[in-house]
């Protein structure tokens, strides 16, 4: 993951993109030299954060979901971020399960544990949010460990919608139920047979 930089401000970029779930905003930066340079240098600028829908009410998988709005900071560029919605295109279409972006989540040193630990969490598996604390070290930090979940600026990306709770709900997701239901699906996790692996993780 890439460090900030002062200047990051004056180059951020934005882009939407349609998906299954609704339409998508990916906010990222570029470096100087992407700034001043072609097209193949600016696909490649740094994935910073990934928005859904504008409203709560938007977030179904009906396709006529509003885009969330972008920064006032970030300038629309189509041009940008190219590697990022090809991946994302082909994560939908089924045929990427991981991806290999530049990235800049932005967080607290705990928060960026948090989502370290997510990236880790294989495509088609499915853990609780206590095995998670347990990832990190932090047993006892099961909800702290739930809210930098939920603060995860790169869904998709970072896989926070393959955290359930323990009881078998779904728990939060910032693109909905609806939507996480239908990550899930497409990675054919299985949920009754994850609560089932989870049940045993707990009765250990």
């Amino acid at each position: 993951m890439r460090a900030p930089k002062p200047e990051d401000k004056m180059n951020r970029v934005y882009r939407i993109v349609e998906s299954p779930i609704g339409p998508l905003t990916l906010v990222g930066i570029l470096d100087g030299d992407a700034k001043d340079s072609g097209t193949s240098r600016r696909a490649q600028a740094v994935l910073q954060s990934i928005w859904f829908s504008s409203s709560k009410q938007d977030r179904t998988l009906r396709p006529n979901a509003k885009p969330y709005p972008a920064p006032s900071d970030a300038n629309l560029d189509e041009s940008s971020l190219e590697d990022a919605a090809r991946q994302l295109d082909e994560y939908f279409r089924g045929t990427r399960r991981e991806f290999d972006l530049p990235l800049e989540p932005i967080g607290t040193e705990f928060q960026r544990r948090v989502w370290d630990e997510l990236s880790r969490i294989p495509y088609g598996i499915a853990i609780s949010y206590r095995d998670l604390a347990l990832r990190i070290g932090k047993p006892d930090a099961v909800r702290a460990v739930g809210s930098a979940n939920g603060r995860n600026p790169l869904p998709i990306v970072i896989p926070c919608h393959r955290v359930i709770a323990s009881d078998g709900t779904l728990a939060g997701f910032g693109g909905g139920i609806p939507a996480k239901q239908f990550l899930l699906g497409l990675e054919g996790v299985d949920i009754p047979s994850s609560l089932n692996q989870l049940a045993m993780l707990s009765d250990r």
